[in-house]
């Protein structure tokens, strides 16, 4: 068993991301498993060795640490870029010249049963005259997978039986980044990753992961997908919302311990009081008591 926890480092982790963490680890932990980090760090813009630096740092003051080197997406653009062109060998490639603006339109019509913000496929039959004239104007492509109308049927460990159809999703962006769905797919097979925990954002998105596993003739790991924590006005938990991050906590004299207690409590292995260490969790720690409902936290939290 090999489990995973894969952030971006673009900024400090806040609860929602360490509690997905702690989920994560006590699920690869309980089943006597490894559990890996991951940078996903594709956009160089916005990720930073310093964010990398400070989420090691966060997760390590908890007591989690990765059983085996941190990789970095990164450094693995070539392996993505030869999944690209596996995919473009068998006809399911395509460029597409829309801007952010333009997708944003187009997914705004209806699309059946496609997932939110889903891209209907408006450059999937562009002509070759058509093509010419975009590139004449300056506007590189992005690279899509042409989808045939694929549904997939997940079965996630703690959302349960979830359907969704698959849309032409983004393999690689205009500037020449690999996208998110084609990355994380490559790396868990490169990696050996059995059982994925994350947030249950990133749901909608397991079905176009399940295709392009079959596609590329990768494994399919067993996926459980953890309810977010909600801010007190009720939307999801962002930096915004003020004392959300261990530095942020540490200044109010709460510690680190103290975070871990609260992080448990919410998961109901814990009281909120209670003194407790990581290997107190693991042993009362099952996947299948992890709450259904997310997290709300209530004002005197932050």
């Amino acid at each position: 068993m090999r489990g995973r926890f894969a952030p971006s480092p673009t900024g400090a982790l806040h609860l929602g991301n360490l509690r997905t963490a702690l989920v994560s680890w006590l699920h690869a932990k309980s089943l006597s498993g490894d559990w890996l980090v991951r940078m996903e760090d594709l956009d160089r813009v916005t990720s930073s060795a310093a964010h990398e630096a400070d989420q090691l740092a966060s997760l390590a003051s908890l007591g989690m640490r990765s059983d085996g080197p941190v990789v970095r997406q990164s450094e693995r653009f070539d392996r993505y870029r030869d999944a690209i062109e596996v995919l473009r060998a068998t006809g399911r490639v395509y460029e597409c010249f829309c801007s952010r603006r333009e997708i944003r339109e187009a997914a705004q019509a209806p699309h059946g049963d496609l997932p939110e913000g889903a891209y209907p496929g408006v450059c999937r039959r562009l002509t070759a005259a058509q093509r010419e004239a975009h590139l004449a104007q300056g506007r590189r492509p992005a690279l899509r997978l042409l989808t045939n109308g694929e549904r997939f049927e997940v079965h996630d460990l703690l959302a349960g039986r979830v359907e969704g159809t698959v849309d032409d999703v983004v393999l690689q962006r205009n500037d020449g980044v690999p996208a998110y769905n084609l990355a994380v797919v490559v790396d868990d097979a490169a990696q050996g990753v059995t059982h994925v925990v994350r947030g249950d954002d990133l749901l909608s998105s397991t079905p176009r992961q399940l295709l392009l596993q079959q596609l590329l003739e990768l494994p399919h790991p067993a996926y459980a997908h953890v309810p977010l924590v909600l801010a007190p006005d009720g939307t999801r938990l962002a930096k915004r919302h003020g004392a959300v991050t261990l530095a942020d906590l540490a200044a109010r004299g709460v510690t680190a311990q103290q975070v871990l207690a609260r992080l448990g409590a919410s998961l109901e292995l814990c009281d909120r009081a209670e003194v407790v260490t990581l290997p107190n969790l693991l042993a009362r720690f099952r996947l299948a008591s992890v709450p259904r409902q997310p997290w709300w936290l209530a004002a005197t939290d932050l």
